[in-house]
């Protein structure tokens, strides 16, 4: 592209009467564009924040992958065999047994009572490694269940949940009621069977869901409370990145066979994490529709200055100016004004993305969404789609008002008034 082009180019854009500020047209049109590139950043960077947040709050308690057996009892006997085959498998970082029970809470000596679902671990410390996260997010006490007379009768429970049944590490103890394998034969029911546990410790993960359900306690007290006997609920399996999670799974489902079900991070939320990408996807194309509305305000920006030229663009053609420096003197100015909005855009989606995130400028209530603020993950890959795809539309808007400007003939454009 010649200096003389690039020259009328700018000279188009820049207002009248040799003013060298943009024209009023430039500026919207470049607005328009400026608007569509940091809405996608914002919005796409959102949406990658609420799948990132959300994903590593519930694997705080959920692992990589469990292993679950078929049936009608849904345990796992002799599950050690089991646990030996999971530990050889390629990609297994860690592995250990747990159990989960749902149950009904209240604080000893008081009648308020909650519905809870009461986890059973190994306790920290005991040889088994960590499988998942949620012994860091400990506020108070610890994971290791010993209670003053040395047994592991502690229980470890959600902030908020801890928080309804008013109760404090070291201070107060609650029963933890479930249902009994035994009937009753007066009544035909299953018996309640009873258990007292210390609190000795509490834990804030952020996600509403453990903070206000979740009892922690001793795989062994686990057991007693769901009258496993020396059963498991089924196996937890940590693996090197959770990227390896569904490659490791398959392995793992084609060794063990049946009657295990192997289950691995995604699948466990699955209706979660697939709702997030298809919100991600529609809100991705529903912002496009931005992008298009720029194009339309370029074009429609070229479209007045093609008009607005024509007798100096018939000067021009009698002079010798060839139809395709026409051509290249309006791409120049749509890929201006495509290249001023999408930076300007990317900077502004940037500073908005990093002070919504960092600062935590908005907030949520968590008991609806989860978390306590709008997340935002800024992905480069994404950005970098964007800035292309905003700069192609701009490319491609100038075709059409560009052509009719080369297709303007000398003589008649010379006569337009």
């Amino acid at each position: 592209m010649s200096r003389l082009e690039l020259s009328l180019a700018w000279r188009y854009l820049r207002s009248r009467r040799g003013s060298k500020l943009l024209s009023l047209i430039s500026v919207i049109a470049i607005g328009g564009v400026t608007v569509a590139v940091s809405a996608l950043i914002v919005i796409i960077g959102v949406m990658n924040g609420l799948q990132n947040d959300l994903r590593e709050k519930i694997l705080i308690g959920s692992p990589d992958i469990r292993v679950l057996t078929w049936g009608d009892d849904m345990v796992m006997d002799n599950w050690q065999t089991t646990l030996a085959k999971v530990k050889q498998q390629r990609g297994v970082v860690a592995a250990g047994p747990f159990v989960s029970t749902q149950a009904v809470v209240h604080a000893k000596g008081r009648k308020h009572i909650e519905t809870a679902i009461v986890e059973g671990i190994p306790p920290v410390g005991a040889g088994v490694p960590e499988i998942t996260t949620i012994a860091k997010t400990v506020t108070a006490g610890d994971f290791s269940f010993s209670t003053l007379d040395g047994r592991s009768r502690g229980a470890v429970l959600g902030t908020r949940l801890a928080e309804r049944l008013n109760v404090v590490p070291g201070a107060d103890s609650i029963e933890i009621i479930t249902i009994s394998k035994s009937i009753d034969p007066i009544t035909g029911l299953p018996r309640p069977s009873a258990e007292t546990f210390e609190v000795t410790g509490l834990f804030t993960t952020g996600m509403f869901e453990y903070d206000d359900k979740y009892v922690v306690v001793s795989l062994e007290a686990a057991q007693s409370l769901a009258q496993l006997d020396t059963a498991i609920t089924g196996l937890e399996i940590k693996t090197r990145t959770r990227a390896e999670a569904p490659d490791v799974r398959l392995r793992l489902a084609d060794t063990l066979g049946m009657p295990y079900r192997v289950i691995d991070w995604h699948q466990q939320n699955s209706q979660l994490f697939n709702a997030l990408e298809l919100e991600k996807l529609g809100m991705g194309v529903i912002l496009l529709l931005i992008v298009l509305v720029a194009a339309f305000n370029i074009i429609s920006t070229l479209i007045m200055v093609v008009t607005d030229k024509t007798r100096e663009i018939g000067i021009l053609r009698a002079m010798g100016m060839r139809a395709t420096s026409i051509r290249r003197v309006f791409f120049a100015q749509g890929l201006v004004i495509g290249l001023v909005g999408t930076f300007s855009g990317l900077v502004i989606g940037l500073a908005a993305s990093l002070l919504i995130g960092e600062k935590k400028l908005i907030r949520l209530d968590p008991s609806v969404y989860f978390i306590d603020h709008l997340p935002v993950t800024t992905e480069w890959v994404d950005v970098t789609v964007i800035v292309l795809a905003s700069l192609a539309v701009a490319a491609i808007a100038t075709i059409y008002p560009a052509r009719q400007a080369a297709r303007l003939y000398p003589v008649e454009a010379i006569r337009h008034e």
